[in-house]
């Protein structure tokens, strides 16, 4: 049961006011009494930015197996212990994904583009269906801000079976040091042999295509939002800062992947980061980016929809997700 103070009532509900979140019910939750949903009732959810409307919309999960490798400098026991803190199950490893579609004036501006209908995990096959709930025909997607090359982020470009472009009239956008990398040649024969399909996927179909746009650190990539390069989970691994008015949004995609276990953890090193002394400053650099800003972030592993907040818990952090219902 979910118990909160008058002052964390008052809190939650002048914050779910500032970010125009008060469409559905919504609930702060705080991760002493949490009990977070493993995955949505509903598949997308739609909040505002100051003019910009984002829609929250839920691809899938991963119930990955536990195994010691995730966590380079911790346990198992350590992980699970973490998770059940957080509110979440600790029979397996949650990992949902969450793609974010930002409306910019009359512009559909879509954050990865999911996992590909099953392509990346069995039961991560609902972006369509919940974009078309949602009232977004993925033929009104005008821009994809790629944040990373990792399956679960860009395997959604790609048709199963044939690799044909699923956008190939959007323009996409992503960090110059991020594409180079993947299409370097003779990159393929350098990767860990576990991820040597994933990059063959990649340096065979994504340099055919004519729709890239590549930045660096710091571009406008659409009226309001800004790519912050953040490094480390991968070479290119990319932030998108969403400006409108005074109000604020950091779009974090896997700079921060699990809360549960890198707020109180930061220092953290998970398997999927290639340089993980970087993507730990990284971390710490834009997380207290966002509590000094007091902004809202979102992350594409984050609990759907998504979205919460964070604040300092001395050395590390801690997270209050926001629950939809």
């Amino acid at each position: 049961m979910l118990t909160m103070s008058r002052r964390g009532v008052l809190a939650s509900a002048a914050m779910a006011a500032a970010f125009g979140l008060n469409n559905r019910k919504l609930t702060f939750v705080h991760p002493a009494y949490a009990e977070t949903p493993l995955e949505p009732t509903v598949g997308f959810y739609k909040y505002k930015v100051g003019s910009i409307e984002v829609t929250a919309v839920y691809d899938g999960i991963w119930r990955k197996p536990h195994d010691p490798t995730f966590i380079k400098n911790a346990s198992v026991e350590e992980t699970k212990e973490a998770l059940a803190k957080a509110g979440l199950t600790t029979d397996f490893m949650p990992i949902p994904l969450t793609v974010i579609v930002l409306k910019i004036g009359n512009k559909h501006i879509m954050v990865d583009a999911g996992s590909g209908v099953g392509q990346w995990q069995a039961n991560a096959t609902h972006l369509p269906a919940n974009m078309k709930a949602a009232g977004i025909d993925r033929n009104q997607i005008d821009t994809i801000l790629v944040s990373h090359f990792h399956p679960d982020h860009v395997w959604g470009l790609m048709e199963k079976g044939t690799n044909a472009a699923v956008f190939p009239n959007a323009e996409l956008i992503v960090n110059g040091a991020e594409y180079n990398w993947w299409t370097e040649p003779g990159r393929v024969e350098k990767l860990a042999e576990g991820r040597r399909a994933a990059g063959k996927r990649i340096a065979d179909n994504f340099p055919t295509w004519k729709n890239w746009k590549l930045v660096g650190d710091n571009a406008e990539v659409a009226p309001g939002v800004r790519l912050l390069a953040a490094p480390g989970h991968t070479p290119g691994h990319s932030a998108f800062l969403v400006t409108s008015g005074k109000e604020q949004l950091l779009v974090s995609n896997d700079m921060m992947y699990v809360p549960a276990l890198l707020a109180p953890h930061p220092d953290w090193q998970g398997a999927y980061d290639q340089d993980g002394p970087t993507a730990i400053a990284t971390r710490r650099k834009l997380v207290d980016r966002v509590i000094a800003d007091k902004m809202m972030i979102c992350g594409a592993h984050f609990p759907f929809p998504g979205l919460g907040t964070f604040v300092k818990d001395g050395d590390a952090y801690a997270f209050t997700p926001v629950t939809v219902g």
